[in-house]
């Protein structure tokens, strides 16, 4: 009689083999123990253990980790520079007024709401990917966003996106919309897929609390001066941190800035 050890060396060498012959490595996560018992033979009960096994998990090998294939663009020092952003596709969500108001939170549960839906469900399909850092635009209607005189609250205009890998199309978006509705409510349908392209921008990193980046801003700007360059577009912001995990004291923020020529 044959171990068990045995078999189960045998399922997993037999695995390995047809992983390494296909290029739709996706598709042995669409068999269930069902049908690999009609392809071994092999009990239903040791079959589900085996497919759970971690030399089985498909999806870590496939797995597309966007924060160290986008690194470049998602790392910045203390000490100012250029860098040139390329396009990018986005969910997005935008809205005005206070970031500490109901409408801001309510946004924020809708963009995250549909970014881990959207990402689970292209899970399912075979496309794992890592969920990117928070981002936020930063305006004010009829005149210029600063920090050191900012403008009431209740003028600020912003658009919150979180980064998605190229692959993701407007259907995928539209395939979970309905089930984040059902947990964001109306707000969920806010949520849109979109291409951004940032270009030549300057950026630093903020280390500290959001209240206190009117120094590092400055800094900023007398850089972009400096250099020859004059503001364009949106103030930008980078949430490297979970400010729920992070002492305000260690929050990083990549704040970030297109520019032109003077």
């Amino acid at each position: 009689m044959i171990q068990l050890k045995h078999v189960k060396t045998l399922v997993l060498e037999t695995v390995q083999a047809l992983i390494l012959v296909t290029t739709k490595c996706s598709l042995l996560n669409h068999l269930d123990a069902g049908a690999l018992q009609k392809v071994w033979s092999l009990p239903r009960g040791r079959l589900s253990a085996y497919k759970a096994a971690p030399a089985f998990n498909v999806y870590r090998m496939t797995k597309l980790d966007l924060r160290k294939e986008l690194k470049r663009y998602y790392t910045a020092k203390r000490k100012p520079a250029l860098i040139d952003v390329p396009e990018g596709k986005f969910l997005a969500i935008l809205g005005k007024g206070d970031p500490n108001g109901r409408e801001y939170q309510e946004a924020m549960q809708a963009l995250y709401g549909m970014s881990y839906t959207l990402k689970f469900d292209q899970k399912a399909k075979g496309r794992d990917y890592t969920v990117m850092h928070l981002e936020g635009l930063w305006g004010v209607e009829g005149g210029v966003f600063g920090l050191n005189d900012p403008a009431p609250r209740e003028q600020w205009r912003w658009k919150s996106m979180i980064r998605q890998p190229d692959f993701m199309l407007d259907e995928m978006v539209g395939e979970v919309r309905p089930k984040v509705r059902e947990k964001s409510g109306p707000k969920g349908d806010e949520v849109k897929l979109e291409s951004f392209h940032e270009g030549l921008s300057a950026q630093v990193m903020h280390v500290g609390p959001y209240s206190e980046e009117g120094p590092t801003v400055q800094l900023l700007h007398g850089y972009i001066t400096e250099q020859g360059y004059r503001m364009r577009g949106d103030h930008h912001e980078i949430y490297m941190s979970d400010p729920r995990r992070s002492k305000p004291e260690k929050l990083k923020t990549i704040i970030r800035h297109p520019i032109e020529k003077r």
